[in-house]
């Protein structure tokens, strides 16, 4: 079985629909996947019949962003269901993400000497049930100054960056808490990807493995095959599940649905079958 366990859609940052990435799925000849939009579960009733009519397997999901310090953690949650611990920490997520998106904009109003508002990011906001997320800023200032957005991101709206605004972000502890409280699991997302250094980083995954981690994303676009390995040795090592996923957001960010190919284990099916049924 080939799956994708990592996909985003227009109910976050991605570009298209749930049926649009079943469609582009299936023409990839993957058996499952899972819709990870960030921070929200929403449009999950679509996104499992765009699956099915595509006569794919679909396993709910979500990627909840959190820090660890001024480092982005990114956890995936598999198998979730909305829940008043859900749709709590849902609402603290939108009030967080509005308090970070006004920092934001005053902070790149003041450095690119604008005049934007929070309503110019707000038109990129389509899906207003999910929290404004600050890709959304950054388009709003793409737009403006004619800057792509993932090199605006990089150059004034990271982590460290100019434009950025690290206010009221859960950490991944609370991440695991909400996705093990919705009825699923909770996997690392692109360890890889984590800004600190290669010690510091298996140092975060031992003590989130100690802390109730389910998992490993070790397979993902951003990692080599080295990083892939060393990371799904870390898991067996912890006795961690291994997932693994294209993150597509769009065409042009070097990422494919299907790549790197993934074929997720017996152990991981048995779960995901667990928590399909329990729904």
């Amino acid at each position: 079985m080939r799956a994708d366990l990592h996909i985003h859609t227009y109910f976050s940052d991605g570009k298209y629909s749930p049926h649009e990435i079943a469609r582009r799925a299936a023409e990839a000849g993957l058996d499952l996947i899972s819709m990870t939009d960030h921070d929200s579960l929403e449009g999950l009733p679509e996104k499992r019949a765009a699956a099915r009519e595509a006569g794919l397997s679909f396993i709910a999901g979500w990627e909840v962003s959190s820090y660890a310090g001024d480092a982005k953690v990114h956890v995936l949650g598999y198998g979730c269901r909305p829940c008043a611990a859900y749709e709590q920490f849902l609402e603290e997520r939108k009030r967080g993400a509005l308090v970070r998106a006004e920092e934001m904009i005053a902070k790149g109003n003041a450095y690119f000497h604008l005049s934007l508002s929070l309503a110019d990011a707000e038109r990129f906001h389509l899906k207003k049930s999910a929290p404004l997320h600050t890709m959304h800023v950054v388009s709003a200032f793409s737009e403006r100054l004619g800057i792509g957005k993932g090199e605006l991101y990089l150059s004034a709206f990271a982590s460290g960056r100019p434009c950025y605004s690290g206010r009221m972000r859960p950490a991944p502890q609370d991440a695991i808490r909400v996705i093990h409280a919705s009825g699923g699991i909770a996997s690392l997302a692109h360890p890889g990807r984590i800004p600190l250094d290669g010690d510091a980083r298996f140092a975060l995954m031992n003590e989130l493995a100690d802390g109730g981690l389910d998992g490993i994303e070790c397979y993902h676009s951003d990692h080599t095959f080295t990083e892939a390995e060393r990371f799904a040795s870390f898991a067996r090592e912890r006795g961690l599940l291994i997932t693994g996923g294209s993150d597509f957001h769009a065409e042009g960010r070097n990422r494919v649905i299907g790549q790197p190919p993934f074929r997720p284990s017996e152990a991981l099916l048995e779960v995901f079958s667990r928590l399909e049924g329990s729904k």
